[in-house]
């Protein structure tokens, strides 16, 4: 299993490549192969333990769909 954040796009932002590169959609932007290889889950790695851009944003998501909106259900 992969990043649901991740992606491969030739173009974005004004930047275009020949072939397509590992695109963060979490962060908008193009990111190193290293990071992709923690994205693919390659090498014993794990995206949703490895990476912090998807655990901030996985976090956030959680939240948004929780209707958490950062104030306490006290009554």
């Amino acid at each position: 299993m992969s990043c649901p954040y991740l992606s491969y796009r030739e173009s974005a932002d004004g930047k275009s490549f020949d072939e397509e590169r590992a695109y963060c959609e979490a962060e908008e932007r193009f990111v190193q192969p290293m990071r992709a290889d923690i994205c693919n889950d390659r090498f014993d790695l794990d995206h949703a333990e490895d990476c912090e851009i998807y655990l901030e944003h996985a976090d956030a998501d959680v939240s948004e769909s929780d209707g958490d909106d950062g104030e306490g259900d006290d009554a």
